[in-house]
């Protein structure tokens, strides 16, 4: 993982301009789309689909009192989980994004919420988080984040450490391969997995960069998410191809990486040849901190 640079001021300025350039988003998440050979989870020569509009999905919630929403952005095809009790109002989020922070505070403030942690699977590298700029925005709000990430977080989560919502709570499970830091978060009663980038639909997250290993991906996926029940609801945190959930039983009958041996998959992520993320150099200085920036 990139280690914290000296001055974050370059950062700085290339976050505001990121932001200054917002309100193109649309015409550039196309644009990147279009030019993505390869993508992280997609078998390699694989042709990208067409990028489709997917700003707002809503999943029923699985248990009464609890309120689910799962949200997209479309530049980095990253999923957002909203999670919440119906009763005390308490809410957790997930892997939230900078571009799409005034979506989720608006969506949170028409439901009555009160977010209690904001919470990243791992040190992104494709985008920005938000939990900074939102912890500015929402009084009590704390930041969550792997105590192997290497990030500043209020909360520095581990294996087995629970986190809690109203009755409901989470529990954060190490799943490292991807990155050092990559937290699979379980619901109590293992009906929801989390998987960030560990676990994709029909795929996984790419190993070669920030402490990216194979072989740990590998048994993190085998020993950890493959044991939860075959009916656990698999919601990553990128999809690529239109997929909204899965299942562990069906990753682990259906999976095209993760049913070949430790062997095979080792080679095959191995031989990805993927391209750098386009964020990469902003991103992870920025989610090191927690995303706190000055704009």
């Amino acid at each position: 993982m990139c280690s914290v640079m000296s001055s974050v001021k370059p950062v700085q300025r290339a976050l505001a301009l990121t932001l200054r350039l917002r309100t193109n988003t649309e015409a550039s998440s196309y644009s990147a789309a279009q030019n993505r050979r390869v993508c992280p989870g997609v078998s390699a020569g694989e042709a990208p689909l067409k990028p489709f509009s997917r700003s707002y999905c809503s999943r029923m919630a699985l248990h009464k009192g609890l309120l689910f929403r799962q949200l997209f952005e479309t530049e980095s095809s990253t999923y957002t989980y909203l999670l919440a009790d119906t009763e005390t109002k308490d809410a957790i989020i997930i892997d939230p994004v900078l571009e799409t922070i005034d979506r989720d505070l608006k969506l949170i403030h028409q439901l009555g919420l009160n977010l209690k942690v904001a919470v990243n699977t791992h040190c992104h590298a494709d985008h920005i988080t938000s939990t900074g700029l939102m912890k500015k925005r929402l009084v009590g709000l704390k930041s969550a984040i792997s105590k192997f990430s290497g990030a500043s977080a209020d909360i520095h989560l581990a294996e087995g450490d629970k986190i809690t919502f109203g009755k409901h709570y989470l529990t954060a499970i190490e799943t490292p391969g991807h990155t050092d830091g990559c937290m699979t978060l379980v619901s109590g009663d293992q009906s929801m997995a989390f998987t960030g980038d560990t676990l994709l639909i029909r795929g996984c997250g790419r190993t070669d960069f920030q402490q990216g290993c194979p072989k740990k991906l590998y048994n993190s996926v085998h020993q950890k998410i493959f044991t939860l029940p075959d009916q656990c609801l698999v919601y990553p945190a990128h999809d690529y191809l239109g997929w909204t959930a899965s299942t562990v039983g069906e990753e682990r009958k259906f999976n095209p990486r993760l049913t070949k041996s430790p062997e095979e998959f080792v080679n095959i992520m191995n031989n990805l040849n993927l391209k750098k993320p386009a964020k990469i150099d902003i991103s992870v200085p920025a989610n090191l901190v927690c995303g706190i920036h000055e704009v």
